[in-house]
């Protein structure tokens, strides 16, 4: 990965395509320009972009979105959302007839919203394995929802074995759900039973907020796997990862001198 300077000793990070490390960006509907001038800054350490919702249905010019995303060298998805709206409408057929007109090699399947029984669930993960990579999301978008630790284990394992290549932990753009308390805080008894039964590689932990993306930086390395990132929070995002910012700095960078003093 190619840097301004290069002097620093700095966690290690995979070069792109990686399958760890992952920052997935949320586009809200920028234009063109927007995604330009974004990779232009930040490319470098953006893997995945979702077209959070349904905004792919209402945005004007999104095939030639999609193209300039493809060759800026990221994978797109559309939001977990939209497919769980193709779902209650029971146009899943039509909602995969446009996912493949659209060329998209990605798909989200999330139920954090609907009320879907889980072995359907698997049912449709399984089914789009064969044609897709997969993201699958588990918990709710609704706090008054609650979901056993246990639970949430066994879902992330059915959910990988049926073919999810990532498996993401929900949180909502506001990061007050899922692994998140209404306030932000992060549910953090829930994340640790969550990554002692599961690699945290296979894990994409939704964390929109500078706080929480500190905490998973503290708590797992420069190479968690973010999302829900947005397009402005890429590059300090990269600084935490990187221990370039106060809150990380002694976490990920080697303890040295400053003025011939110990620190």
């Amino acid at each position: 990965m190619s840097r301004a300077a290069d002097f620093l000793t700095l966690p290690g990070r995979p070069d792109k395509p990686r399958q760890f490390g992952l920052t997935h960006v949320i586009d809200k509907g920028l234009s063109l320009r927007q995604v330009e001038d974004m990779f232009a800054t930040s490319g470098d350490f953006i893997d995945i972009v979702k077209l959070g919702w349904g905004t792919a249905y209402v945005t004007k010019g999104l095939e030639e979105k999609i193209r300039l995303y493809e060759s800026l060298g990221v994978a797109t998805v559309l939001g977990g959302t939209f497919w769980e709206a193709c779902l209650v409408q029971g146009k899943l057929a039509e909602w995969k007839d446009f996912i493949g007109g659209l060329g998209l090699r990605h798909v989200e399947v999330s139920d954090g919203t609907v009320d879907l029984p889980h072995e359907k669930k698997l049912e449709y993960i399984e089914e789009y394995a064969q044609d897709f990579t997969v993201l699958s999301e588990v918990g709710s978008k609704d706090n008054d929802v609650v979901i056993a630790p246990y639970r949430w284990v066994e879902m992330i394992d059915a959910e990988l074995r049926a073919g999810a290549w990532k498996v993401i932990t929900e949180a909502r753009e506001s990061g007050t759900a899922g692994v998140f308390r209404g306030d932000g805080e992060v549910r953090m008894g829930l994340i640790d039973e969550i990554v002692h039964a599961i690699d945290a590689h296979r894990l994409l932990f939704e964390a929109p907020q500078k706080a929480q993306q500190v905490w998973f930086v503290r708590s797992f390395g420069a190479n968690v796997n973010l999302g829900n990132i947005p397009p402005d929070e890429v590059i300090p995002l990269e600084t935490l990862r990187l221990g370039l910012r106060s809150d990380t700095l002694f976490t990920m960078t080697p303890i040295g001198h400053v003025d011939g003093a110990g620190i």
